[in-house]
Parts: structure tokens; sequence; C-alpha cells
């Protein structure tokens, strides 16, 4: 057992490491122009179906700018074209101008809270759903090391797509199908349960 979580951890480190990003700030921030219309001048996305890039940890915006680029595990037809003509020091520097701007907070929807925090923090034995705290934190940061994304604040709609992305296999580049593990045992409610919790984790 205890050979296997080293063999996972070491592989979910390997897995992060090659794709950290090493860019310039500076240089992102002057290559944003064709971002801002969707993502907003510093990353925080005004339209709730796309996300907020605003502080992400910079090895996952690069991950899955490289990846939607690939077009083989991620896939968006709106962001191919856009991605498409980005070198990889521009993915570089895009994904450490985002890293640093500060996240917008959500708002968690009163009635599907309580719901989304017992799920975020006990997942559901019953149905196999791991907790989320495990791998994104008690605060939703995530775990950059690990390729963990930081979650907190994003928007709820934008994660209910993710992780009904992740469930029908539509989405399919999470470090060794963690996702795909987690979100096909998820019910809808659990879903926008878990996502509005996560909106107001900030």
């Amino acid at each position: 057992m205890r050979l296997s979580l080293l063999l996972l951890s070491l592989a979910l480190l390997g897995s992060a490491a090659g794709v950290q990003a090493a860019g310039d700030p500076a240089a992102g921030k002057a290559k944003a122009g064709t971002c801002l219309a969707c993502h907003g001048p510093d990353g925080n996305s005004t339209n709730p179906q796309w996300p907020k890039l605003a502080g992400q940890h910079a090895g996952y915006t690069k991950k899955q700018l490289v990846e939607l680029k690939a077009t083989v595990m991620r896939s968006n037809a709106m962001m191919a074209p856009m991605i498409a003509p980005l070198s990889e020091q521009d993915m570089d520097d895009l994904a450490a101008f985002y890293a640093i701007q500060p996240r917008t907070g959500g708002f968690a929807s009163a009635e599907r809270v309580d719901l989304g925090e017992r799920v975020y923090r006990g997942g559901n034995l019953e149905t196999g759903v791991a907790a989320c705290i495990g791998c994104h934190g008690p605060r939703g940061l995530g775990d950059p090391l690990a390729g963990f994304p930081s979650l907190a604040g994003q928007h709820a709609e934008y994660v209910v797509i993710q992780l009904k992305a992740f469930r029908s296999g539509e989405r399919m580049n999470d470090v060794s199908g963690m996702m795909r593990d987690v979100a096909r045992w998820m019910s809808d409610d659990e879903m926008e349960a878990v996502a509005e919790y996560i909106a107001g984790l900030y």
C-alpha cells in the first residue's frame, strides 16, 4: 500500500513538473490581448461559462494550454484558433501573468451550500464519491506541485460544465484519470452543490 502511494505521488509530481511554466508576467500581459475579450483584462471573466484564470497556478494553466492546443485529451472549438499560434514561451508568459493576478470572489447559493460543503469535505461514502478537499485543500487553493488547480472563487457554472465533461469522458486530461473517477459517481445535484460551494471559497 505504501509503495503504491509513493509511486502515485511520484507520478503526480512528474506530470506536474513536465509542464511547469517559467514565464515572464510582463511579457504575458503584453500577449494577453486575444484573451481579455473572454477572460477579462486581469483573468477574471464575467461570463460564468468561461473560467477565471486569475490566481491559477502557472503550471496548471500551461498544461491546459498545451493540451487544448494538442486537442487530444481536451478540446474546445472556441479556444482552438486562439491557442493555435501560441509558442511554448507564449504559454509560459501568459501562465505567469495570470498566476499573479488576484482572483475575484464568487457567491455560493444558500440553498445548495450545505450539500456542497458535505461533498467537498467528506465526499459520498455510499456512492463512492471522493472528497474534493483531499486534492484541492480546505480553502480550494489546490497544490501546484501535484498539479491540482486552485478552485476557490471559480464560476459555479464553469465548474459544473467541467465536472460533466469529466463524467462523460469528453475531457480526459486529468492526472491518472482521477477527476473522471470522481465525477463518474457524482449526481447532477452534487455537482451543482459542490460548484456553488467552490464559488464561495475565497
